[in-house]
């Protein structure tokens, strides 16, 4: 884990010469498109933020001065799969933000979902070496933690503290400079397959950038999404992308818990496309315009013409009711919905003093989404939209974007990590623990 620690922490230190330059670029990269902001930092931005709206917007401290989106090429999943088509898909969105920026970047900070996430809650507990709390007995506290093991071939993406108590006083966001004798941490640990990272890294030297960080898209998502007041009480975000849907869980504004659904938009998508023999294109097309997820006895008479190029008068001007139609994009959408509530269900989602639930991502616009997610997840479901930010094209604020502007807020404002404290070195931990969410039930 120590070559670990390096990398990230030589990141975290790339994000910060980034920032004193004044500007960073953030990349989504996902299954169906990838989205690039250009971010700029300075003194008088900060002040003229607070014109935002939203409950982060006036603390963002940066303007996006370039936007681009390009179709994704070569990501499964979330994962790429196809390293020259997404280094040209990278390459295409990056040169339009650049250009509209009317300015070059050499750092990123890149986030991406899928990668099979999974959550560890971790706990420590040392004593206080002076009267009050510093640095070092935070890093003493987190080395404390017992580490999980990960398994072969997986890597920490996230190690956040997300509680500390202090002489059992619980639920203290800093303890530094409060007087104690007993410090105790909780954290969350997030590890993903060191593939995913790998050649996201090697994507992005291959387009000559340098990587100066990386999240879960997931929880992006939730930090654009979910309002202050869900972030605060307990709330889920559902970030529904093309080829994977994200899950992060929030609470005193921390994510607690995250994972992923390997099916999105783009399964509805193929559905479609098999079930109507028409290429993905139309069938594109055709859930963008006609879609839905629950039919009435109107939808019986709306007759959809499904088009056609090949050449075959009949079958190309074949129509389809959009019952029909309703009926093929039903069953999948009803199987990521249950999928999502046997994720939610082993988080221990229940136990959180509110069940809010957002949803997110392209896939989230399908209409009557939120009424058949009320029944299967919950009924305390909402559509989400990122919050705004400053300079943000109006193309870009819909709820496909919640993982970029979420990562511009993370790169304007990243919460405390293991890697941002100086850990001892003989103490970097590496015993067992107890899974996911239920240190959140016993000790919260």
């Amino acid at each position: 884990m120590t070559d670990l620690y390096r990398k990230q922490r030589a990141m975290r230190q790339t994000r910060r010469a980034a920032l004193q330059r004044g500007v960073i670029a953030v990349l989504d990269v996902g299954t169906s498109k990838i989205a690039c902001l250009v971010l700029r930092f300075d003194g008088s931005e900060r002040q003229r933020a607070a014109d935002g709206v939203g409950p982060m917007a006036g603390q963002s401290g940066f303007r996006v001065i370039g936007a681009a989106t390009t179709r994704s090429r070569g990501v499964r999943f979330g994962e790429i799969s196809a390293m020259q088509e997404t280094e040209r898909a990278v390459r295409t969105a990056l040169q339009a933000a650049q250009k509209m920026a009317q300015m070059r970047v050499d750092h990123v900070i890149a986030c991406f979902s899928g990668a099979n996430p999974r959550s560890y809650g971790l706990a420590g507990e040392v004593d206080v070496e002076d009267t009050a709390v510093s640095e070092r007995d935070i890093a003493r506290a987190m080395a404390a933690c017992e580490a999980p093991d990960l398994g072969t071939a997986r890597e920490v993406l996230h190690a956040q503290p997300v509680n500390f108590a202090l002489d059992h006083l619980s639920g203290l966001a800093d303890p530094r400079g409060q007087i104690g004798n007993r410090l105790a941490c909780d954290m969350h640990l997030l590890s993903v397959d060191d593939s995913a990272i790998a050649n996201l890294i090697h994507c992005i030297n291959r387009c000559d950038l340098e990587l100066a960080g990386v999240a879960s898209s997931g929880y992006a998502a939730g930090i654009s999404s979910l309002v202050e007041d869900e972030q605060e009480l307990g709330a889920a975000c559902i970030d529904m992308g093309g080829g994977a849907t994200g899950l992060s869980i929030f609470i005193r504004k921390h994510m607690i818990y995250a994972d992923s659904v390997r099916m999105g938009g783009e399964h509805v998508t193929a559905d479609i496309s098999k079930g109507l023999h028409v290429p993905m294109a139309t069938a594109e097309r055709i859930k963008t315009f006609y879609g839905g997820v629950v039919a009435t006895g109107v939808d019986d008479r709306e007759m959809i013409e499904i088009g056609g190029e090949t050449g075959d008068w009949e079958h190309d001007r074949r129509t389809v009711s959009r019952a029909e139609l309703i009926g093929i994009m039903r069953p999948r959408v009803e199987e990521i919905l249950e999928e999502v509530r046997a994720r939610l269900d082993a988080a221990g989602f229940e136990h959180l003093p509110s069940q809010q639930i957002v949803l997110t991502g392209g896939a989230s616009q399908i209409p009557g989404l939120d009424g058949l997610a009320a029944r299967i997840l919950g009924q305390q479901v909402r559509l989400g939209r990122p919050l705004r930010v400053q300079g943000l094209p109006q193309a870009a604020t819909g709820p496909a974007f919640s993982g970029a502007v979420g990562l511009s807020l993370f790169a304007a404002h990243p919460q405390d990590e293991w890697w941002d404290f100086e850990i001892p070195a003989d103490r970097y931990p590496a015993r067992s623990l107890r899974r996911a969410l239920r240190w959140f039930r016993e000790n919260w």
